[in-house]
């Protein structure tokens, strides 16, 4: 659905509800200390710890150097950004940040108003679907994966060397099962690099139903917050898993192992990252059909209740204190 639509379902629900407009992105001031980082900050304000606000820049590298890293963003404008000293890169395994060549495309967790360099991401992708076939032979494999009705089939690349660590996390290479990784693009193929949370033991067809609800409403909902690359490049926004498949235009839609409370495009989620305590308003922007099969755990900082509640863009999982290698963080939602 277009960005103007999903904005014009906001501002009339919140007219509706009489309730302020909510802005969305991160709240100042929120962070515990304990959230992103490698630990090289020294405590004082020179690390992505702390409540300062952490704000994702995406764009085209157009040069890197040790000191600047030089972009296109998705508008066509340049961005020039200092890298902090303690700043990494990973562009499937870990990188300089000065050795990205040009014309990656990069995700920036940036400091002091977007200017500083924390983190980059460099061809991330993200690899989420059903597997429907896959390739034979015992070096490195194709699968074909079907992303949901919105996101079609892709084909992806596991290379041997990264095989054995894949099927520790994936025993069931076989079709009508689910598939996540995270991975890099080269030439155009996505190439997994890591497994991220345990493939769910049943087929995509068989979710297992949600647990009964005592007390009435939740004010709350508990489980795993995830990210996809299916958003437009730099977007800010969520998929989420039960919307109505009229407004969705899904059929898909409306399965979830955890309770979650039936809404609406344009609706918007506060989304608390229970790890680093970031928090941020999120508009549900399109659904999260293939999301909501997955009824697996997130074990950042502990282990999540079952079931992914809500699937990030990029951009807004970073703003959050998420790491795009690691793929999920436990989280809490409520209706914004």
């Amino acid at each position: 659905m277009p960005q103007r639509s999903i904005a014009r379902r906001r501002a009339l629900a919140s007219a509706a509800l009489g309730r302020p407009l909510a802005a969305p992105g991160p709240a100042p001031g929120n962070g515990t200390g304990n959230g992103p980082g490698d630990g090289s900050g020294d405590g004082s304000g020179d690390g992505p710890g702390g409540g300062e606000l952490l704000h994702a820049v995406t764009g085209t590298v157009m040069d890197a150097s040790p000191h600047l890293l030089v972009i296109e963003t998705p508008d066509g404008r340049e961005e020039r950004l200092v890298i902090a000293p303690w700043a990494t890169a990973w562009r499937g395994d870990a990188v300089a940040p000065a050795d990205l060549p040009p014309g990656a495309n990069v995700v920036v967790r940036a400091l002091r108003a977007g200017r500083v360099v924390d983190r980059i991401w460099a061809d991330t992708t993200r690899i989420t679907g059903v597997i429907q076939e896959v390739g034979p032979g015992t070096g490195d494999r194709t699968i074909e994966l079907y992303c949901g009705p919105h996101r079609g089939r892709r084909t992806v690349v596991i290379p041997y060397a990264v095989s054995g660590r894949l099927r520790v996390r994936h025993p069931k290479l076989e079709p009508g099962y689910l598939f996540d990784a995270v991975g890099v693009v080269e030439d155009g193929l996505a190439h997994v690099r890591l497994p991220t949370t345990s493939q769910p033991p049943y087929r995509w067809t068989s979710v297992p139903e949600p647990p009964l609800a005592y007390g009435g409403a939740q004010a709350h909902v508990s489980g795993a917050a995830s990210w996809s690359d299916g958003f437009d490049f730099g977007e800010r926004g969520a998929a989420y898993p039960m919307l109505e498949s009229s407004d969705a235009e899904c059929d898909e839609v409306g399965r979830s192992c955890a309770r979650l409370p039936y809404l609406a495009l344009g609706s918007v989620l506060d989304v608390r990252n229970v790890c680093s305590g970031r928090t941020a308003v999120v508009p549900v922007v399109t659904c999260g059909c293939l999301a909501g099969r997955f009824c697996d755990r997130c074990l950042e900082c502990g282990t999540s209740p079952r079931g992914r509640i809500v699937e990030l863009s990029p951009a807004s999982f970073v703003e959050l204190g998420g790491e795009l290698t690691k793929g999920c963080f436990n989280a809490r939602i409520a209706l914004g």
